[in-house]
């Protein structure tokens, strides 16, 4: 299958020694009871094997609504897939399964989110501090609260429950360029944390603006989780974004994100992305530096 077959959003590159393993939310139903999720694999980034089930949500019982943006993390030697269910009281949250391979079968770590039981959440992603300590970064959602926002909550070691309470690191209202309405409602997607040069930390993250789906960026200030965050201009704005940063097999910088965002069409598509010290940008295949909006 090349790029162009693959119906998915959220698209999440898990390298295991040049071998690719390419997770998401599946593309038709999206919203519905799609049923769990998929893993594709491929050594080239566009000739992947056809989807291998690696999450049967109706088997788990997770299958009452929300299946959505699957990521796949190695820690401590076993594979973490965090993703986007309904709790038993119909809010969304982010659950952890775990499996011993990155093709699964992956199976549920608890019975419930690591998100609040009375939040709408979504998009849960993995961050380890530089003392050792997971996190787990999530969207607070727009539609429970209008401006939506990204947090953080530490995790106990194993990854099954959440220590303490959610932070909260910057709100919807928050984007590059954007200037702030109190009545607006601000979509905050897919938050995903990197580590470039000069220890800079940071989060790229999504949001609809002037009517198109962006992959904004942000930097921490004090390159740690609880910074300051410091919103810089977006690294995409063609109508695409949930993205994640990943190293290829020659150890180049990536970036893959859906394009465009909206049914039926979208599907996952790959940049060069380059490290200047201060920034990261899209870049073309010569590593030669374009304006960061233009994609």
């Amino acid at each position: 299958m090349k790029n162009s077959d693959i119906h998915i959003r959220d698209p999440f590159i898990l390298n295991e020694n040049g071998v690719y393993y390419m997770f998401g939310t599946r593309g038709r139903d999206f919203g519905m009871r799609t049923g769990g999720f998929d893993v594709y694999v491929g050594t080239d980034l566009e000739n992947w094997s056809e989807p291998r089930q690696v999450f049967d949500s109706e088997k788990a019982g997770m299958n009452a609504a929300s299946n959505w943006a699957p990521e796949v993390h190695k820690y401590r030697g076993a594979y973490y897939l965090f993703a986007t269910f309904a709790q038993e009281n119909g809010n969304r949250g982010t659950y952890v399964l775990r499996a011993d391979r990155p093709d699964g079968e992956f199976l549920p770590v608890s019975k419930k989110a690591l998100t609040p039981e009375d939040w709408w959440s979504l998009d849960g992603t993995l961050y380890v501090d530089k003392k050792g300590d997971p996190w787990l970064v999530f969207c607070h959602e727009h539609v429970q609260i209008l401006n939506g926002t990204v947090c953080a909550v530490k995790l106990s070691e194993d990854l099954s429950a959440p220590v303490g309470e959610p932070r909260l690191l910057f709100a919807g209202h928050n984007a590059y360029g954007r200037i702030p309405d109190p009545e607006r409602r601000y979509v905050t997607d897919g938050p995903f944390l990197f580590r470039g040069k000069n220890d800079r930390l940071y989060m790229i993250w999504s949001t609809g603006m002037y009517g198109a789906y962006y992959q904004c960026l942000a930097v921490s200030d004090n390159g740690e989780i609880d910074g300051n965050w410091l919103q810089l201009p977006p690294l995409f704005t063609k109508d695409g974004g949930h993205g994640m940063i990943f190293s290829d097999a020659d150890g180049k910088l990536r970036l893959t994100l859906h394009r465009p965002n909206s049914q039926p069409n979208e599907r996952p598509v790959f940049f060069h992305l380059e490290d200047t010290d201060e920034c990261l940008f899209i870049s073309d295949k010569n590593s030669k530096k374009t304006e960061n909006r233009n994609g």
